[in-house]
């Protein structure tokens, strides 16, 4: 499930392009998600997030590992 935002619920939506001469083709608009590593319950999880979530600070971004960790 690629376009979907695990904290907001946000997917996507489908329409018409319409064109000048008023003819209809489907399309969809689809969010900017982002499989980012966040903390959950103090473990680091990797999931789908909006940019709109990450730039809000709805999720706590976890920090990459180090080489004294691994």
């Amino acid at each position: 499930m690629g376009k979907f935002c695990e904290i907001c619920e946000k997917g996507t939506l489908n329409g018409n392009n319409v064109s000048h001469s008023n003819r209809k083709t489907h399309r969809i608009w689809a969010p900017n998600v982002q499989s980012v590593r966040v903390m959950v319950n103090g473990n680091a999880k990797r999931m789908n997030v909006c940019t709109r979530c990450l730039r809000s600070g709805n999720v706590m971004r976890a920090l990459p590992k180090t080489q004294e960790e691994a």
